[in-house]
Formats: C-alpha cells, structure tokens, sequence
C-alpha cells in the first residue's frame, strides 16, 4: 500500500527495477546510472520522511503492514503466555496481555490489538476495547505487582469502544479507575504508543514511569477527522485539524507530556519490522534497568508528580 507523498519515490524505484532489468538481459552497462539512481532514492526518501505533516505521519501510524502489539510481543519475548478476561463479563479481545519474558527479564505486557485482514479486524473490534477490556489490563497489572514484574503496554487504538452497551457497563468508569490504581502500582510501568494513541482509550493503560512514542504514531485526545467533523461538520478539513491538535511524537515531547521518542526505520515501522522490534526491545530493556534502580516509594512519587505537572492551571 503507497501512501500519496510516497508516490514519487515508488516511481524512482520503478526506474530502478526497470534499469537492473536492462542491465541484466543486455550487455548495456549502466552501473553508474543505477547508482547515481539508487543515491537520489536515498536522498529523496530522506528529505520526504524528514519533513512529514502532521497528518502525514497519521497515515503511517495508520498503515495496515504496521507490527502490531502481538507482533512486538512475539518478536520480542522469549515465552510469552496470553492471560484471558476480566473475572467478571468476559474476555474482550481488543485488549490482550499475558507475563512474557525478555532476554531472561519476566515482564506482563498488556495491549491493545488491531487485525491484519477484515476477520481479524472484526474480532479485534478495530483495536476499541470494552469496559471488560480495561477491567482485564487492571487485572493484570495487579497480578503483575503481586509477583513484582514490571508492566509494559503497547498502546495502539482509536478509542475505546463507543458503542451503548460499553457504556451501560461503564466505560468511563473503567478508565477512570485504570487512571487512578496505575499512578499507585508499585513495578515500573513503561508506556509505548505504538501506533494510534487516541483518547481516553489510549490513556486508560498509558499512566506510567516512563511514557514512550515511535517516531511515527500520535497521541490526542481526539482524532483529526472527529475534530474536523465537530468544528466543521465535515471530515474535510483532518489535515488542518492534525496541525492545530499538534499530536505527533514531537510535538508530545515538546510539551513535556511523553518522556522519548522511538526511532523507527526510514520509511516507517512496517518497512522493516525486525529492525523496529529490535529497537523497541532494547529501548525496554534499558528503560527498565534504569527503573529497577529506584525505589518503590520514590518511582510512584515521581510518576505522580509528573502527571500533576502536566497542563497549565490559570486561578
């Protein structure tokens, strides 16, 4: 899948193709050619992805070859073991999570999950996880505390499910609840948005020591199309409202409400999936290993005092 402003790099590269072909069924040398072509692709793909919009950065988030949180959690854990329902509706499959164990380190990763084809996507729910959904992350996280394994989840949804009867079993409080036990979890918490980090279905497993973005995702309290539909009844104006909601990784860091941003490869986290999982995996050990040398009662301190910086209070 091309995205619109990769278009003139896959034409390039169609160039390419076109030119090894002839070299390969002639005796035309074009060597020099090819390589004077390969370096204007580097240098293209370069300055393109360097100077992305807002909303262009949405798309990648967006792009369905992306990993997704079972895909970082399969390249990444050694055992893994997936851990089912919330004790008390059912087991709501847009949010996974299980004890996995990285490079000897045992860790509960905890998630939302998108699908890779439309059967997936339906039994996903698109990534918008129930109330049941929040209730297991909880769950989880408590019995991560109980045998002292620090957390780690991978936020990557369009919201939590909007739907009537998510609310009758009480979506907001769900949350909210989720907002409030993780300030006082006493394992490090590390927070990845690994894909789209759109509201309050993204904060609801996001309260955490150490806040992480990839390079290429976003984090709002609302979407540009929803924001463009509200303040122009239509979802033409997304591009403008991505600017205005200033949500990208950098704007995040900018403003003080994430702690890092992840590099991904040239291109996006889905041009080379090994390399980004590598990434991330050792950006978690890291982060982790920094965590580990604080104490309990100053790691919750500086959790808590971090979120309460965040925002401007005008008396």
């Amino acid at each position: 899948m091309l995205l619109d402003f990769e278009q003139p790099i896959a034409a390039l590269e169609g160039k390419l193709l076109e030119m090894q072909k002839l070299a390969a069924d002639s005796d035309v040398e074009v060597g020099e050619a090819v390589a004077a072509l390969e370096k204007r692709i580097k240098d293209l793909k370069k300055e393109t992805y360097a100077n992305l919009t807002r909303w262009q950065r949405v798309q990648l988030s967006r792009h369905p070859e992306r990993p997704y949180t079972l895909d970082y959690i399969d390249g990444m854990a050694d055992k893994f073991v997936e851990l089912h329902g919330d004790r008390t509706v059912g087991d709501d499959k847009a949010m996974v999570g299980g004890f996995g164990e990285i490079d000897g380190q045992a860790v509960m990763f905890i998630g939302q999950q998108k699908g890779h084809n439309t059967k997936q996507r339906q039994f996903r729910n698109f990534g918008m996880p129930n109330p049941e959904g929040y209730r297991k992350a909880l769950r989880l996280m408590k019995l991560a505390e109980k045998f002292n394994v620090p957390v780690v989840t991978l936020i990557d949804t369009p919201g939590a499910f909007p739907g009537l009867e998510a609310e009758e079993r009480g979506q907001g409080e769900a949350i909210a609840r989720n907002l409030k036990e993780m300030f006082m979890l006493k394992v490090p918490v590390i927070c990845v948005v690994i894909g789209e980090g759109a509201s309050g279905g993204a904060l609801g497993i996001a309260i955490g020591d150490r806040v992480l973005m990839l390079e290429n995702t976003w984090y709002s309290v609302i979407s540009p199309e929803s924001c463009s539909s509200i303040l122009w009844r239509s979802w033409d104006y997304k591009e403008q409202a991505a600017e205005a909601l200033k949500l990208t990784a950098t704007d995040m860091k900018s403003a003080g409400l994430v702690d890092g941003i992840v590099k991904e490869p040239l291109g996006g986290a889905h041009t080379a999936p090994e390399v980004m999982i590598e990434t991330l995996k050792n950006t978690l050990l890291k982060t982790l290993k920094e965590l580990s040398a604080i104490s309990v009662e100053d790691r919750i301190s500086q959790r808590i005092d971090k979120f309460s910086a965040m925002g401007v209070v005008v008396e």
